[in-house]
């Protein structure tokens, strides 16, 4: 069973003890006596050790060895995720360097338009290797190349130098399921980690994020995805080395061509995550944690993950229930004080949606998402440290997650939004 009742008598209401749900890197509980509650529970899969995963993937890559690529000499740029994927970049970049040449290494960490990470977050994320870590500035990024968009569009592909003039790029990635990309990865750490407005704004613009195939979950036919990947054919991206998650850690590790990587990685997330539903809810309550949930930017993405995917399981009328510490507001980055700026500034969702729809900034594409999913469901964020932002952005702040639901309700629980593909049964 993949929804599963917190009380399986039949015809009787579901009574249930108390619920855990992720804030920060802790725990929030929650009781919900009065309403109907449904766990979802995903299939998961067989969990592997990170580290002797990555080294087996390397091992038998698809493609050419990270050996046979580089020469005795050669400058490397690694371009790694940043504080908001939750990859062992640490781990991965040891087992490349393990099977490289005597050559100058750096690495790149692939911000984007977010906030710079902090030497603490360095040493944390990427041990004994931090110091070679530097962080993107999209302000420095040089153009490499041009490539084809929607309609006959093009595109230019800037990076930042450390990668642009590398004899060879190197990646990390994680693997899972993405609002615009189908699922996160591959090229994605470069092209868009170490990029600039040029493709951030036109890959995260209203033509390319309403177009019907750019999904969650999809790749094939994606247009989003498949920019993307043009862009890191674009940039060089030799190799990558990816994980996915499952339910209890991590699923498996792939290496080599950035599109087959992917491509495998998913196969192996969709089997982990996919949950048919078929029903309808007063409210969904939708599970996020660290590292996503220390921003509002970030932690809207539950909302959205569950509104716009395959199935929307919230009826008319219902909402979504998100506890998330909000311990940096908005966001610091770029991108995010574009997205609170569209969202504090905005009457409505309809009218911020339909103003936006006509071109914006990149990083504000949050608030247009967000936009779209307001107009399908009511979102309230619980437990925050900051819940005027919160109010302030067209969203409903509540102390508890029991203050955002309404007793006789009937209630979806999603331990970890993020992470939950809800498929069409």
């Amino acid at each position: 069973m993949t929804l599963v009742p917190t009380d399986s008598l039949r015809g009787r209401r579901p009574t249930h003890g108390r619920m855990q749900f992720p804030l920060g890197t802790g725990t929030v509980g929650v009781s919900l006596p009065d309403c109907a509650v449904r766990t979802v529970e995903r299939p998961g899969g067989e969990t592997v050790d990170p580290a002797a995963t990555a080294r087996a993937a390397l091992d038998s890559p698809h493609g050419p060895s990270l050996g046979s690529l580089v020469d005795p000499g050669d400058d490397v740029t690694v371009v790694v995720t940043d504080v908001t994927r939750a990859t062992p970049d640490g781990v991965l970049i040891e087992a490349m360097l393990e099977r490289l040449p005597d050559c100058t290494v750096s690495i790149l960490v692939g911000l984007g338009l977010h906030r710079p990470m902090t030497d603490a977050e360095l040493r944390e994320g990427l041990g004994e290797y931090a110091h070679l870590a530097v962080n993107h500035d999209p302000e420095a990024a040089v153009e490499v190349g041009i490539v084809p968009g929607l309609d006959g569009d093009t595109v230019p592909v800037r990076v930042h130098p450390l990668v642009a003039e590398a004899d060879h790029v190197l990646s990390t990635g994680m693997v899972e399921p993405h609002q615009y990309a189908g699922f996160s990865g591959g090229a994605k750490t470069v092209a868009i980690g170490a990029g600039d407005d040029s493709l951030i704004g036109y890959t995260h613009g209203p033509e390319v994020l309403s177009h019907p195939n750019v999904r969650l979950g999809r790749i094939e036919g994606n247009p989003f995805r498949e920019i993307v990947d043009r862009a890191g054919d674009a940039v060089g991206l030799d190799f990558c080395l990816n994980v996915t998650k499952g339910p209890d850690g991590f699923l498996g590790a792939s290496a080599g061509r950035p599109r087959t990587v992917v491509a495998n990685l998913a196969e192996t997330a969709r089997a982990a995550l996919s949950v048919p539903i078929s029903d309808t809810f007063d409210a969904v309550i939708g599970g996020v944690g660290a590292p996503k949930d220390a921003t509002l930017y970030q932690a809207t993405r539950a909302a959205t993950y569950l509104v716009l995917g395959d199935h929307n399981p919230v009826r008319p009328g219902g909402r979504v229930v998100v506890p998330a510490r909000l311990q940096e507001g908005a966001g610091q980055g770029t991108g995010e004080r574009r997205f609170y700026d569209r969202l504090r500034t905005a009457t409505s969702a309809d009218a911020l949606y339909e103003a936006m729809r006509a071109g914006y900034d990149p990083g504000a594409q949050r608030a247009f998402v967000v936009a779209r999913a307001l107009r399908e469901a009511d979102v309230y964020v619980t437990n925050s440290e900051c819940p005027a932002v919160v109010e302030e952005c067209l969203l409903h702040a509540a102390d508890r997650i029991e203050d955002a639901v309404d007793p006789e309700s009937d209630v979806l629980v999603v331990p970890d939004a993020l992470n939950t593909l809800l498929v069409s049964d």
